[in-house]
């Protein structure tokens, strides 16, 4: 197991294969303010490739290519915000999409508690840390415990697809997941857009403006 940090872009010739765990790191959680800083990456095979953007230009064809492969599937915990980051930043579509987070809210009902440090400690006995949560992602120098707690946020998601894609099937809602995680990048639109805290689909509504 290692972590890799790649500065601006992914290395030519790095192939992560058919379906990849991703996540970001920004400067905070606004989609209007604060701008995508780093992006990790995991294969599924314990090693995990930290990309530290360059926040100028988001100049990274390799990264660019592989998440906007339509054959590929990328994997994420809270997709809705690191879809909206990557279509905004980035400025591409993804390809297929699997959440842990919206298919811990199917399946696990008996709970409220579908964070991602919450999935890793009940279905795989891992702890995790979040002590750097809360952290300067912007730096141009990342410390060793930044870089190994944003490899984290990937390195257990291909484990949990697996688990939760069991108990999906296990009580009939795989179909419904599925046009949820379709839904995804429509939903990150919508919040780009401004619609982040208004419910269209209400009786009644009305937009913050």
């Amino acid at each position: 197991m290692a972590n890799y940090l790649h500065k601006n872009d992914l290395p030519d010739g790095l192939d992560l294969g058919p379906t990849i765990a991703v996540d970001t790191e920004t400067q905070g959680l606004s989609l209007v303010r604060d701008k995508l800083c780093l992006v990790q990456l995991s294969s599924g095979d314990g090693d995990a490739h930290v990309v530290q953007m360059n926040r100028d230009s988001y100049d990274c064809p390799n990264l660019k290519a592989q998440l906007s492969n339509p054959k590929t599937e990328t994997i994420y915990h809270f997709g809705r915000f690191d879809v909206a980051i990557i279509q905004r930043d980035l400025g591409i579509k993804l390809g297929g999409i699997f959440c842990t987070k919206i298919a811990s809210g199917l399946v696990r009902t008996y709970t409220d508690r579908h964070g991602l440090k919450d999935l890793c400690k009940e279905l795989l006995n891992v702890d995790l840390s979040k002590q750097q949560q809360s952290s300067d992602w912007a730096s141009d120098e990342l410390t060793d415990a930044q870089i190994a707690y944003a490899a984290s946020d990937v390195l257990y998601l291909h484990q949990l697809k697996n688990i939760l894609m069991a108990r999906l099937y296990r009580e009939n809602r795989m179909d419904m997941a599925q046009a949820c995680f379709d839904f995804l990048p429509t939903r990150a639109d919508l919040d780009l857009q401004g619609w982040n805290e208004v419910d269209i689909f209400a009786h009644s509504f009305r937009r913050r403006d």
